[in-house]
């Protein structure tokens, strides 16, 4: 797919789709919290966790309070419950220990902290500071391969060829429109590409 195209979904898809993240939050920090979180487990079901735990252990400093077992019990819903608790508490500790209690605002920085991967960093650093960074998850990662915006196969090399074919100012728009076009349209089964608005755009388009 050419530079040209890509624009064309991405314009496509604007007038469709919304460019915030379904999360729930109030802080940077809670943004930070939610997105470790929704590896692997819907948005739905993080809102549901982080409303009842945000609301004794909001901030850094009170999350700090709680041992990885209590943590646990908060989020044991949303899966892989025991890394994501030691995530959360090295991130939050090194929050707290080398930012005093804020989130940093750089790429850089954010990916230094313990317990943050690659694209909970870009997503911080993108929704809470406005930056331009892709995120990829499995939607964005599914979405843009079979399209063809990019032909890459790790999640690496899907955020690098995504970066190169669109504009850098869609960069954290387009994250959130291919996530909505995975979830609602290009499932990973049986996809709707009767109804998927740039079924036009894909190169595994299927024919019904």
């Amino acid at each position: 797919m050419d530079k040209k195209t890509a624009k064309a979904v991405v314009e496509t898809l604007s007038g469709i789709f919304t460019d915030k993240p379904a999360l729930e939050f109030k802080t940077e920090y809670q943004l930070l919290v939610a997105v470790i979180l929704s590896a692997q487990c819907t948005d739905e079901r993080v809102n549901k966790v982080t409303k009842v735990l945000f609301e004794d252990y909001g901030t850094p400093e009170k999350l700090l309070t709680l041992s990885q077992a209590q943590l646990e019990k908060y989020i044991f819903s949303c899966g892989l419950y025991k890394s994501k608790a030691e995530h959360i508490l090295s991130a939050t500790q090194d929050i707290v220990d080398k930012y005093g209690g804020k989130v940093p605002n750089t790429l850089e920085e954010l990916r230094s902290l313990a317990g943050v991967g690659r694209k909970t960093a870009n997503v911080v650093y993108s929704v809470a500071f406005g930056g331009a960074a892709i995120a990829v998850d499995t939607h964005v990662f599914r979405v843009a391969n079979r399209m063809g915006l990019v032909t890459a196969d790790n999640v690496l090399n899907t955020e690098k060829g995504l970066m190169k074919i669109l504009d850098k100012s869609d960069w954290s728009r387009a994250h959130h429109y291919l996530i909505y076009l995975g979830r609602g349209f290009c499932k990973a089964k049986n996809p709707d590409c009767l109804n998927c608005p740039v079924s036009g755009y894909c190169k595994k388009k299927i024919k019904r």
